[in-house]
């Protein structure tokens, strides 16, 4: 009996022990499996494009000039001529992909799109994403009914303020001018810089805190009766944001720019979107 009890209790030991070792080399090739597939990964999100691919840029829909919906139902602007003459210039198929701008990285992790532009400020953000070369000086002012009496950003005390939500300006009222906005009445977000027009004109909003070149748009677009305060808010330079670690693509896409600059068709693309006082690449 004690000899039946030895021999299955060493039984089960060898078993254990077995088991155990099975374990390790489970854990170890788990291990390798986990570091080849993040190698993998970091190897796809750096990749450059051939001829034929497809070039997915992300844009707001809303962000006259750069990118939005013409009256005839199509994506336009001068990021998206832009990214065009790129595609053109590379044999690659241009998909306009609009985003929900607080979801755009989300967007740019998961794949959907190959980069973010649309007057996208590359300022505050240098470390999360891989920037091309900046192509615009924009600045941050505030628009303002002609008649509302408002001159200055002192004028904003007690005002209510609007602004896009995720956006530079946005930034800027709760960074470097956070003193600012605390005099104001308050500091609404909105989804879009059409609403907050909407409200300026209705009086529901006293101002609206804005990229220049799209504060310009929107004024020519109605035909006056708004003015930009003197007094910027911030300045910042747009790029193209690609996902952190795609060089290669980056490096295409800056290689084509830097043509386009030199040629001149960069310039004559922002003079019919009437950024040209704006840009900066190739200056």
């Amino acid at each position: 009996m004690k000899k039946r009890l030895a021999a299955a209790l060493a039984a089960a030991l060898v078993l254990t022990a077995l088991t155990a070792g099975c374990g390790k080399k489970d854990e170890g090739a788990d291990a390798g499996g986990s570091a080849k597939a993040d190698e993998a990964k970091t190897e796809a999100v750096n990749e450059e494009k051939a001829e034929g691919d497809t070039f997915t840029v992300g844009f707001d829909a809303s962000f006259p000039p750069y990118g939005y919906k013409d009256d005839d139902g199509e994506y336009v602007g001068f990021d998206l001529d832009l990214a065009q003459e790129i595609c053109d210039r590379n044999g690659w198929e241009l998909a306009k992909q609009p985003i929900d701008w607080d979801a755009k990285d989300m967007e740019l992790d998961s794949g959907t799109i190959d980069c973010i532009w649309n007057g996208f400020t590359m300022n505050g953000r240098e470390d999360d994403y891989t920037w091309s070369e900046p192509y615009v000086d924009n600045s941050q002012v505030v628009v303002v009914a002609e008649d509302a009496g408002i001159a200055s950003l002192e004028d904003l005390s007690g005002k209510i303020v609007e602004v896009q939500a995720d956006s530079s300006a946005l930034a800027a009222l709760e960074g470097d001018q956070k003193e600012l906005a605390s005099t104001f009445g308050s500091l609404t977000q909105v989804p879009d810089y059409n609403t907050a027009f909407m409200d300026l004109e209705a009086g529901a909003a006293d101002a609206v805190a804005m990229d220049v070149g799209v504060a310009k748009y929107q004024i020519e677009s109605r035909g006056g009766g708004y003015i930009t305060l003197d007094e910027t808010i911030s300045s910042e330079q747009y790029a193209v944001g690609f996902k952190k670690g795609n060089e290669k693509l980056k490096d295409q896409v800056q290689k084509t720019l830097d043509e386009m600059a030199q040629d001149g068709t960069f310039l004559t693309i922002a003079e019919k979107w009437g950024v040209e006082d704006a840009v900066c690449l190739g200056k």
